[in-house]
């Protein structure tokens, strides 16, 4: 449902995974650093099946467990989750939307992900989206 309201914007999205910070115990070679990847790279692919253009989706990244949402407690369940970033629009000298996401460099885009979430569930079951820009 969210992934077809999207789709119908022309802004474009970045998606980011987030783990907690238990160690995977898996593999020896795949750690939280690839689980958060693959955890935003499946949420990408999901949503791309239902309803996002397959050209929105502009970055997949991962964090593993650097961006906490709750850092007083690095093992709760709420800090795996993805963030859906919605990028604004960047507008021509007349006022019109070209089209293109607007980012400011990265300080603009880093400083849009550590604003508190605008909406999210527990245990990160599903994804948080948040507006980048003022």
């Amino acid at each position: 449902m969210l992934a077809a309201e999207l789709g119908k914007d022309p802004n474009r999205l970045l998606i980011e995974g987030h783990t907690d910070a238990k160690p995977f115990a898996g593999k020896s070679s795949y750690s939280n650093w690839e689980l958060s990847a693959d955890r935003a790279n499946a949420a990408r692919r999901l949503m791309q099946q239902s309803g996002l253009r397959p050209d929105q989706v502009s970055q997949v990244r991962g964090f593993a467990d650097q961006r906490l949402r709750n850092a007083k407690e690095p093992l709760d369940p709420s800090n795996r989750r993805i963030s859906i970033i919605v990028q604004t629009l960047a507008k021509d000298a007349a006022g019109n939307d070209t089209g293109e996401g607007k980012s400011s460099g990265a300080d603009a885009q880093e400083s849009s992900v550590a604003k508190p979430p605008t909406a999210g569930v527990k245990a990160g079951s599903e994804p948080t989206v948040e507006k980048d820009g003022k």
